[in-house]
């Protein structure tokens, strides 16, 4: 008879275990890696298919703008109108993460992604019936304040869910996501009107909440809620659906972080919070997170994204200007999947100098060669594939680094105490930078021409590259508390580890403290 087969062995209480702890260890789970990580894979893949909900209301103006300037449908809007369009949802992103913390906590994560499904699809129903401008802002507003209720429970979800080996894979998988839903938007839209989109787009929040339906909840929210027998069988669920005696070690110190957690709760807990906020190891990494940010938005790339259409028509491309949209959604995604595997071998450091340096000689050749054609100095027919490769580069630069890193360096550089609400924070500059720059779009192409533009975002590029030279540190194979020590001063990050040593770090970070810890996230 075999280990897993013989079950009648009992403990000293008279208790009965399994022989895998009968010698006083618990062995690895009897199942093979690949079904260790499937249901982990499973389970942030149905999270992303609401990333990817959310993708497509954001791509969604890419293809109305065009048509609404043309006077292509009954909608009548003025060009103050247009350049709301193109920026409202980005700009109630952020209140919708003002109350994301709150709900996650209270109803769950997989709770609290369902729910939202909902007024996606209300928003997409009311696209589809618009027949004023009003109508297409109420469903604006709709799609970017339930884009910020997500904030919370998808970035919290896959930390809470996954293994150290596979968290920064699955983290990054969340903006590939919200890219590929971009993608499929302009793709949709090269075919059929955006009204018909907007019908096509309600299967995706359908899909999402079905798919939600089949995974578990996250074992740290149903630890903190008291329910430890659902914790224990959504742990099981989630590491290749095996038994409790596998899942024993990780079980326990879920168990105990919740406990010390709760014990260090009292009336007083939410100031004393808040110092943590006056200290180095937050607003020294918040501002990195700032910057790059910064960077990833008025680089080019987010305008780019969202007047696609326009551009490329303004740049006379040789092709029809939607298929080189759907080209350039294409580029942005297959660039998000390279960035997802590259990134464990490059390191962050390396990947985001090559991104933005990409991206600034992008836009730079394209200034150039946009007052070389205003001035006359070159036969536009014998280059017009010039600017079209030059933007679909751009793209390929920009989502190969700039645009992912940001948000995988903001689940990493807080610290345990602050990381959940400092996250939500930072994730609100995104949207917000994204709101300034779609909306002063169209007037910064009237003042300074659609080359003047370009430099300028060659001047973001240029200036990024300097800047976070000197304050982006090499944060890939670390695990949290040293980086958290880093920006604490107790040592520095200037080599990534060497590859022996990434065993003993990824099983201390098995026991690191999740956002779970940053329990001013249920007291906002």
């Amino acid at each position: 008879m075999t280990q897993l087969e013989n079950f009648d062995n009992f403990n000293s209480n008279g208790e009965k275990v399994y022989p895998a702890e009968a010698n006083g260890h618990v062995l690895e789970p009897p199942v093979h890696k690949f079904r260790q990580a499937l249901p982990q894979f499973l389970a942030v893949g149905a999270k992303n298919l609401l990333l990817l909900t959310f993708g497509t209301s954001l791509g969604f103006s890419t293809i109305l703008i065009p048509v609404l300037r043309n006077n292509e449908d009954i909608i009548e809007v003025t060009k103050e109108e247009l350049t709301w369009i193109s920026s409202l949802n980005l700009f109630l992103v952020p209140i919708g993460c003002l109350v994301s913390g709150p709900i996650s906590q209270t109803f769950g994560r997989k709770r609290t992604m369902m729910m939202a499904t909902i007024p996606f699809i209300l928003a997409w129903i009311l696209f589809y019936y618009a027949n004023n401008s009003t109508m297409l802002f109420v469903s604006l507003a709709i799609t970017g304040l339930t884009g910020g209720l997500l904030e919370a429970p998808v970035m919290t979800y896959v930390a809470e869910i996954t293994q150290p080996k596979y968290r920064g894979m699955l983290s990054a998988t969340s903006t590939m996501s919200v890219i590929l839903g971009v993608f499929i938007q302009m793709l949709t839209g090269s075919f059929v009107s955006w009204r018909t989109t907007a019908l096509i787009n309600i299967l995706y929040p359908v899909l999402c909440f079905c798919a939600l339906c089949f995974v578990p909840e996250s074992p740290y929210w149903l630890a903190n809620k008291g329910r430890m027998a659902d914790a224990e069988s959504s742990l099981c669920w989630l590491r290749g659906w095996t038994k409790p005696v596998f899942v024993k070690e990780e079980f326990q110190q879920i168990s105990e972080l919740v406990k010390s957690v709760k014990a260090n709760i009292n009336i007083n807990s939410k100031l004393k919070g808040l110092q943590h906020y006056h200290n180095k190891n937050f607003y020294v990494p918040f501002i990195l997170v700032a910057i790059t940010f910064f960077v990833s938005t008025f680089n080019g790339s987010s305008t780019l994204q969202t007047y696609s259409v326009e551009i490329f028509e303004g740049l006379h491309a040789p092709i029809d200007k939607y298929t080189a949209t759907a080209f350039l959604g294409l580029t942005e995604f297959i660039a998000c999947v390279v960035c997802s595997f590259v990134i464990h071998f490059t390191g962050k450091r390396k990947l985001t100098f090559f991104s933005v340096g990409g991206t600034f000689f992008c836009f730079l050749f394209a200034a150039i060669y946009g007052y070389l054609i205003k001035n006359n100095q070159i036969d536009t027919s014998d280059y017009t594939w010039l600017p079209t490769t030059l933007m679909i580069g751009s793209a390929f630069f920009s989502h190969v680094g700039i645009r992912l890193i940001p948000w995988v360096l903001s689940g990493e550089v807080f610290s345990s105490q602050v990381r959940g609400t400092a996250t939500g924070i930072a994730g609100s500059l995104f949207y917000i930078f994204g709101f300034i720059a779609n909306k002063i779009y169209d007037y910064m192409v009237d003042t300074l021409t659609l080359p003047g533009t370009f430099l300028c975002n060659a001047c973001v590029n240029f200036g990024g590259v300097i800047v976070l030279y000197f304050i982006l540190p090499e944060t890939e194979g670390r695990t949290l508390k040293e980086i958290e020590e880093h920006y604490s001063g107790i040592q520095k990050l200037k080599h990534r580890p060497k590859k022996e040593k990434l065993a003993s770090k990824e099983k201390w970070a098995a026991t690191n403290p999740t956002p779970i810890n940053d329990d001013i996230e249920s007291k906002i």
